[in-house]
């Protein structure tokens, strides 16, 4: 099955940490951010692990070396990214399919240390000083951070971007910046960065995080506009050559500022990486199989369980490995799209939930790869079970009588069926909500209050999702609902998906371990309204978006967890989809010419940064032809 990412970039969550390029109980940090003196790093509670003089990341080989060619499909995606093609290099506005990879092009303030759930250490930025209300950050720019046409990056670059971000960037980075009110450059070296008294506790995080963009480069050219010239940048990174709607190459700045700072060491170690684009995943394994591309997650079960078995594999030089993934899976499912008339009853909603058959469907089509999701914070301790605790019934009562009752008891969990494809148990369920629900069925069609007939339009730019809608589809009619699948180009999908024009369509929502602001996109009332958000749904709740504030405003890792409970618990008893599956692992498939350190961070896979191309490998796999 073709999961839509497990690292979505942005993810949504800790605030796109990279964007630029858990449990209750927290052990003790080994170093804190402290409001009052200057910092090297920032989290969102304060812990780093790494001291103000670390030589580099524990994760990394910090003699990893340098050289050979990189080459991929995309496996996430952000902002205004697809999976499948592009025709912009310009990825943080709304407009144009951004090219993938664009964030290797430039440097932040700050980057994500992989193996803490949400630190940042300094790269264009060498130290912050955060005010005691922690309001105001004043970041102090390196003075060897540049360019690449080799121009200075200054506090005026910074400030420029942060503030065209905010104003003309795309609508998931606006939300995420609404409590960021001025980026301020004092002199080139000095930049001051307030946030608004109610800011979310990720904001600073997301902000240090973003692309810092040329301010001279673009005050000749627009920001918003889409556009194919590559921009200046600054990162390990620059455009090489591409071809829209086929490849991206990105070589290696040999005289990058930044190559040997902590941040940097033993990453950024390929010459060349390289992106392919096919607009079809069978057609895209065939082009691995031919080596077209090295590297390969594979999100289709399908094809992991039962085409893996060609020569290449067999005699090695092909490698398949399963890594561990202990981040929040997130939630993957089909949103129902409540802002129409149809799906307003969450009955209806929940009679869809009935009608589809995990269990058939993870054994026959998926070959049992997939565990059931239930949650938006599925594979984390976020995850709502069994009745509330004092915690979240202390932020869910004044809501009692407004919400369903359903939130002061047991979370609702998918039901299991008999793995018939066609659990006549359940589908007597799902007939009877509809039928409570004040839709009849009449000369075998299913009618909706208005008498019209009650039709459903799955939206799916995917092909390999086919599958798993036939049966899902099939049981629909059964019920009386005239139920189809409408496959379309990627451009169009999501042009619809960003203007709600849809019944129902598949989308996952990515979530970090410390998710914040981040949770706005997805949950808030306003978001529902918002051009491009991923409220897919239309959750639109007074008691959701005080736990959302509840959630942004927690100042200890616990607050947190009880805060994203009871959000789990509303959205659930809420009916606004129908979840999926996921896994706890990556399956990687990749030519034997790459190496990579022997524990990978906690956090993410980090196949473009901290592998390396393998001489010796790349060799004997010659060798071997």
């Amino acid at each position: 099955m073709a999961l839509l990412s497990r690292r979505h970039v942005l993810e949504l969550g800790a605030g796109a940490l990279g964007a630029g390029v858990v449990g209750v109980a927290v052990p003790q940090p080994a170093f804190a951010a402290d409001a009052s003196s200057e910092a090297h790093g920032i989290s969102a509670f304060g812990d780093l692990k790494y001291p103000a003089d670390f030589a580099h990341f524990d994760y990394v080989n910090p003699a990893a070396p340098k050289g050979g060619t990189f080459s991929l499909i995309p496996s996430v995606r952000a902002y205004n990214q697809s999976f499948f093609t592009f025709n912009s290099l310009n990825a943080y506005v709304l407009k144009g399919e951004g090219a993938q990879g664009m964030d290797l092009t430039f440097a932040a303030l700050m980057v994500r240390a992989d193996d803490e759930p949400d630190a940042l250490y300094g790269l264009a930025a060498k130290s912050v000083l955060i005010s005691p209300d922690k309001l105001t950050y004043r970041f102090s720019m390196r003075p060897e951070a540049r360019f690449h046409d080799g121009s200075k990056l200054t506090a005026h670059d910074a400030a420029f971007s942060l503030t065209a971000l905010k104003e003309k960037g795309h609508p998931l980075i606006v939300v995420q910046l609404r409590d960021m009110v001025k980026a301020e450059a004092v002199d080139d070296a000095t930049l001051i960065v307030t946030f608004s008294p109610n800011r979310a506790r990720d904001v600073p995080l997301y902000t240090a995080g973003l692309p810092i963009f040329s301010k001279a480069y673009y005050a000749t050219r627009p920001f918003e506009e889409s556009s194919l010239d590559a921009p200046l940048g600054s990162g390990p990174y620059k455009v090489r050559r591409f071809e829209a709607n086929r490849f991206i190459e990105f070589e290696r700045v040999k005289d990058w500022w930044a190559a040997d700072l902590p941040v940097s060491r033993g990453s950024f170690n390929y010459d060349v990486i390289r992106y392919e684009f096919y607009r079809d995943r069978d057609v895209a394994f065939e082009g691995f199989t031919g080596k077209n591309y090295l590297y390969r997650e594979e999100f289709t079960s399908r094809i992991w369980a039962t085409r893996y078995d060609f020569p290449a594999v067999k005699d090695g030089r092909v490698r398949r490995e399963l890594v561990p993934d202990e981040t929040p899976s997130g939630g993957q499912g089909w949103f129902i799209n409540t802002r129409r008339d149809k799906f307003k009853d969450p009955r209806v909603r929940e009679a869809l939930t009935y009608a589809f058959d995990f269990e058939w469907t993870n054994k026959t089509v998926m070959y049992g790869a997939y565990a059931r999701t239930c949650s938006p914070f599925q594979n984390s301790d976020m995850v709502a079970n069994g009745p509330p605790s004092p915690e979240e019934l202390k932020l869910l009562e004044p809501f009692r009588g407004q919400v369903p009752d359903e939130v002061f008891h047991e979370p609702f969990v998918p039901p299991v069926s008999d793995g018939s494809g066609q659990d006549r148990a359940l589908l007597r369920k799902a007939q009877q909500l509809l039928q409570d629900a004040g839709l009849p069925v009449k000369d075998g069609k299913r009618l909706l209050p208005n008498g019209e007939p009650f039709a459903i339009e799955f939206l799916l730019d995917e092909p390999s999702f086919q599958p798993h809608h036939s049966t899902f589809i099939k049981n629909l009619g059964l019920l009386g609902i005239n139920a189809s699948l409408r496959l379309i180009d990627a451009v169009q999908f999501r042009a619809r998906v960003e203007d709600f024009d849809f019944d129902i369509t598949v989308e996952r929502l990515s979530m970090s371990a410390t998710p914040g602001d981040s949770l706005r996109p997805y949950f808030a009332s306003k978001e529902a309204a918002t051009k491009g958000s991923y409220n897919f749904a239309g959750v639109a709740s007074p008691a959701m978006d005080a736990m959302v504030a509840k959630a942004i405003a927690a100042e200890t890792r616990a607050e947190l967890t009880f805060a994203c409970r009871a959000i789990d618990r509303l959205f659930r008893a809420g009916r606004y989809w129908i979840p999926q599956w996921y896994r706890s692992n990556h399956p990687l498939a990749y030519w034997d010419v790459f190496s990579h350190p022997a524990s990978l961070p906690r956090y993410a896979v980090d196949e473009r940064t901290i592998w390396w191309y393998d001489a010796a490998k790349a060799a004997k796999l010659d060798q071997a032809k």
